[in-house]
């Protein structure tokens, strides 16, 4: 299923798909360097807002959840990029363990099953290893859809993690750790964790990411020849903000402001004529939570108890202290008249897959990742046809999607910098 476009501004886009149709062998060249110079995550998901006049990731997501909705014509991308990613970091890997949210959720366990079911078809033995206290023997969940997931306590050695009678090479990890590290997952020297602990929420943060992002965007731009504000929105961030006893709200009104001015002077020189708006995040946390749409500095002064609420804590009941001061991207794109934005999974180097994330109650200028929220599987399969560059643009279905895939790997790469940037064990020179 392909959303329709519902927009008269397809201008700057049609241009911007042309120009990296037209620079096909140019853009995967860049990538191909690039990859020989940077690492990629192991894994991600990247969600994207399409305006008709601009195509940005708005998040970039280290441990993705949601595999599950990949659908079964995908299966066969994402096992060839599991065994591309396995090979490399370890040939002779047997045994993989996986390791979880600490929740019992069926939603985010269907997710996990989808992804034995990846790694067992790239040839690995999976089980999934719980760091949940309250998980003593293993315990088997049965899911709705009549499949059942069996998660085991962890057993930790002096250097090594495993299950009893199960010693894997590899731990992936499915836990965006939130709230730290646990000790037990410290001091692995043996064996590969990935991601590294460094990628967690504990330590990353949205602006770091987007501070990268900026940067991959404006070499990308420079090597197309395109305004990079085309593909990278634009953020500031504010460092001490408590919403619960409203401090540090004088450094939000003159960032929103700050990014406001900067939009409304984008949108004047592109002749948009769209009302400006923010999003104001927690600069760490997931699962679409501490999140508010802000279109206008006075709407700082009379946010509402419940608002207030909901923005001063995240997952997990972490408090929020840092946010970044996003600019909203608008998406154009509907699915029987619901706002719809795509998601993108890359494994490895390798767009593998994806769905539209689609919400009938909110609105074009609003967080979609809520609850409501409903997943359409992406025509991934059909764009392995490969783009078709003779199409006009706009029209072709491969294109868009080819599209999404530049994005999302532009994504990709920057979070392979910012994991680099925040690496404890990386050498430094001066």
């Amino acid at each position: 299923m392909v959303p329709h476009l519902v927009t008269a501004l397809t201008g700057p886009i049609n241009e911007l798909e042309q120009r990296i149709l037209e620079s096909m062998p140019a853009v995967e060249r860049w990538f191909r360097l690039e990859w020989m110079e940077h690492t990629p995550p192991f894994y991600c998901s990247v969600d994207i807002r399409n305006a008709g006049f601009k195509l940005a990731p708005v998040d970039t997501n280290l441990y993705p959840g949601g595999w599950h909705n990949l659908t079964p014509e995908m299966l066969p991308l994402a096992v060839q990029a599991a065994m591309a990613a396995i090979e490399k970091i370890c040939p002779e890997a047997k045994n993989l363990l996986v390791i979880p949210e600490n929740t019992r959720n069926t939603f985010y366990l269907a997710n996990i099953i989808q992804l034995q079911r990846i790694f067992r078809m790239a040839g690995l033995n999976v089980r999934i290893g719980s760091i949940d206290p309250a998980i003593k023997k293993p315990t088997t969940i049965e899911l709705p859809q009549g499949d059942t997931v069996t998660l085991e306590p962890v057993v930790r050695t002096k250097r090594r993690l495993g299950l009893k009678n199960f010693d894997p090479c590899t731990i992936l990890m499915n836990n965006d750790l939130t709230a730290g590290p646990p000790g037990i997952l410290e001091d692995l020297h043996e064996q590969y964790l990935l991601p590294p602990l460094h990628a967690g929420w504990s330590v990353r943060r949205k602006s770091r990411h987007f501070q990268s992002y900026e940067e991959v965007a404006k070499r990308f731009g420079k090597m197309l020849g395109i305004d990079p504000w085309l593909v990278n929105p634009l953020f500031n961030k504010c460092g001490e903000v408590d919403f619960a006893k409203e401090e540090g709200m004088d450094c939000l009104r003159t960032n929103v402001d700050a990014v406001l001015t900067k939009v409304r002077k984008k949108y004047k020189e592109y002749g948009i004529n769209e009302k400006p708006f923010t999003i104001v995040k927690a600069d760490n946390g997931s699962y679409g939570m501490g999140i508010m749409t802000v279109r206008d500095v006075k709407e700082l002064d009379q946010i509402q108890e419940r608002t207030r609420q909901r923005m001063a804590t995240t997952k997990g009941g972490q408090q929020v202290t840092e946010v970044i001061i996003q600019e909203g991207v608008l998406t154009a794109e509907r699915i029987h008249d619901a706002v719809a934005e795509p998601v993108v999974y890359l494994m490895d180097r390798y767009v593998v897959g994806g769905f539209y994330r689609v919400h009938a109650e909110r609105g074009i200028d609003e967080n979609l990742n809520t609850p409501g929220a409903s997943f359409v599987p992406l025509a991934f399969a059909e764009s392995t046809r490969l783009p078709q560059p003779g199409q006009k643009p706009g029209a072709s279905a491969p294109n868009r999607f080819y599209m999404y895939g530049v994005i999302g790997r532009l994504a990709m790469l920057a979070a392979s910098y910012e994991l680099e940037a925040t690496d404890p064990d990386a050498e430094i020179y001066d």
